[in-house]
Order: C-alpha cells, then sequence, then structure tokens
C-alpha cells in the first residue's frame, strides 16, 4: 500500500473493504500514539448521526492524549442521489470545519459507495483540503501481486505456480484473500510453505471454482473426482439446477472463446462478444483447446436436456445430475477412443 500523506481530514471511499480497513488502521497509527488509541478513537454512522454531531466531537479537545480520531461511515450526501433519512444533515457545517480543520484531530469519512458525485463542493473542498483514497476492487490480474505480498507480511512462502489456484477459489476479494492467508499461515507457521496440497486441502471453495474444477474432471474424463467434487457442493446446499446452469455458463464461454479464437481474434478483442470478465475468458482459453467443436456442442446439448429434465422434475435431481457429469465424461472419452484407432 502506498505511504499516506499527513492530513487531518481524509476520505475513504469505494467497495473494496479490506482496503477501507486497511487504509483506517493506518491512519490510526499514524495520528495516534499505540497508548492513546483506546481512548481517543470515536465512531459514527451518518445513516443514525447527524453530521453536526461528528463535527461537534472533532473540534473538542481530547480528554486523554495529544490528539483525536473522529471516524464517520456512510456520508450518503456526497452521492449523486442521497438516500432519505429520517433528519436532515447540516452539510454546511462540515464544510466550514472541512476549510479549518482542528490540528488535534483526524477526521476520517468512510464511504463504502462505488462513486461518488465529484461535482459537490463538499467533494471539492475535500479534495482541496483533505486527502482522498479510492479503495477500488482490485482486479483478478493484480492478485498476484498482493499474494506476494500477503505471504511477506505473513512470513510465509507461497509458490507462484499455485497463486492461480487462490484466485480460482477467491476471485478478487482481498478481505477473504486474507483471511484465507492467515488460515494458511497458521497450518504450515511461520517460515513455512504452502503447497499445493496444502491450498486445496484448506482453500475455502466457492461454487463458481468449483465449476471450473468440473470443467476440469470433465476434461481429464475422471468421473470419480467429478462426483466427489458435487458431493461436496451438496453437503453446501448447492442445488443441480443452479450447479447444471453454472456449468452450463462454463462451457457457453469455452465454446464462444474457442470460435472466436478460431476467426482470429485474440483476447482483448473477445471481451466485446463474450459478456464476461477477461479473467474469465483468459481461463476459457486455457481450457477450449481440450475441446473439439462437436464434442462441446454435444455437451452443451446434454447440459440443456438435463436442465429442462430437472425443470420440468422429470428425475430425481441428484440423480440426473450424477447422470449428467457421466454422459459428458462418456463425450470426452468416446472422443478419446476414437482418436486411439485412427
Amino acid at each position: 500500500m502506498a505511504k499516506l500523506n499527513q492530513s487531518q481530514v481524509y476520505l475513504l471511499y469505494g467497495v473494496e473493504p479490506y482496503l477501507i480497513q486497511e487504509n483506517k488502521d493506518k491512519i490510526i497509527k499514524q495520528a495516534l500514539k499505540k497508548e492513546d488509541r483506546e481512548f481517543n478513537v470515536s465512531q459514527y454512522d451518518l445513516e443514525e448521526i447527524p453530521v453536526e454531531d461528528v463535527v461537534t466531537d472533532a473540534e473538542t479537545f481530547p480528554f486523554l492524549g495529544d490528539g483525536k480520531v473522529v471516524i464517520a461511515a456512510s456520508p450518503v450526501f456526497l452521492k449523486a442521489k442521497p438516500d432519505k433519512l429520517s433528519f436532515e444533515h447540516d452539510v454546511d457545517t462540515l464544510l466550514k470545519y472541512i476549510q479549518n480543520p482542528a490540528e488535534y484531530t483526524t477526521l476520517i469519512l468512510i464511504a463504502p459507495y462505488e462513486k461518488l458525485d465529484e461535482r459537490k463542493k463538499l467533494f471539492k473542498e475535500l479534495k482541496k483540503h483533505g486527502e482522498i483514497i479510492h479503495c477500488e476492487p482490485v482486479k483478478e490480474w493484480n492478485m498476484d501481486k498482493w499474494i506476494s505480498s500477503l505471504a511477506r507480511d505473513l512470513h510465509i512462502t507461497v509458490p507462484e505456480d499455485i497463486y492461480e489456484l487462490f484466485t480460482q477459489e477467491i476471485g478478487a476479494n482481498l478481505m477473504a484473500l486474507r483471511n484465507e492467508m492467515e488460515k494458511l499461515a497458521l497450518y504450515v507457521g511461520e517460515g513455512g510453505v504452502v503447497t499445493k496440497e496444502v491450498a486445496e486441502q484448506l482453500l475455502s471453495h466457492s461454487a463458481e471454482a468449483s465449476g471450473l474444477k468440473l470443467v476440469d474432471a470433465v476434461m481429464e474424463r475422471d468421473l470419480g473426482k467429478a462426483i466427489r467434487i458435487y458431493k461436496d457442493l451438496e453437503k453446501v446446499n448447492e442445488e443441480p439446477i443452479a450447479l447444471t446452469a453454472l456449468l452450463s455458463s462454463q462451457f457457453r464461454i469455452i465454446n464462444q472463446a474457442k470460435v472466436l479464437k478460431q476467426k482470429g481474434y485474440a483476447q482483448n478483442q473477445m471481451k466485446t462478444y463474450i459478456k464476461a470478465h477477461p479473467y474469465v475468458i483468459k481461463m476459457a482459453l486455457k481450457r477450449e483447446r481440450f475441446f473439439t467443436n462437436q464434442e462441446l456442442n454435444q455437451i452443451m446439448n446434454e447440459l440443456a436436456e438435463t436442465d429442462y429434465n430437472l425443470k420440468q422434475g422429470k428425475m430425481e435431481k441428484a440423480l440426473a445430475f450424477e447422470m449428467l457429469l457421466y454422459r459428458l465424461i462418456h463425450i470426452k472419452q468416446q472422443a478419446a477412443d476414437t482418436k486411439a484407432t485412427i
């Protein structure tokens, strides 16, 4: 994380909770001595408390120590369309305070919103007199540096060849990544190495990641693996209808990526035609070469038929999904057998 500029007023905004928390902690450590942090940090919710009460606290001398930190979350008045509250904020009071803040107070405004109205006078004054920190979500392709950074902080080693496993399981969620990394650090101990086996065993699994694992099990013609993945998903109440839709989505993107690749499109050009995240397209391109066009068409037909049968209640759901996995793998096995006899 970049070094923070010294300021009396900060605005943290964005929808990445990990970065908001990290920056907030860093500002507090920068503003207060360790012994003052317990008594000289106050927090307010601006959906419940008027902002003029926050300003009054900010202007009041600290009870103990040389300084204080005042944190005010959810400043709805910074949004283009503020939420309706049971009271009105006196924004002018805050505006005057920002222009001349108390030297003994560090005020932190936390706006967990994707966008703010930067045309508002208040935002412009915050930019002029304070420090604005945009806590935007990290991109999948930047996750490698976060994995490396967190591994250093936790004094563990994560080999680069399993970074993709973390991104596949966790996505671009820094808070979840931090939690998972702390869990792994506790398991391997300081100076320990996180192996692929340990990561696969301990990382929390998302349905999307499991969908890709099911695709890989089909690709590898491993029915046992596919059934084990399904049984794990069944334990966390994932429904066969939802899993069929998830598999359909995965194979549809793989099919689209294959067709576009055959037409000469580069990966960065495909996002215009495939309505999916660039990382998802990247994963699809890694898998499309293991399937022929004919196999993908057969697979899509099987998925459509199973989806219809499940929604019509024509088969017991768990059995229908297991039979689907069998038929998808049989498609791959038939192709392999045909190739072997040629």
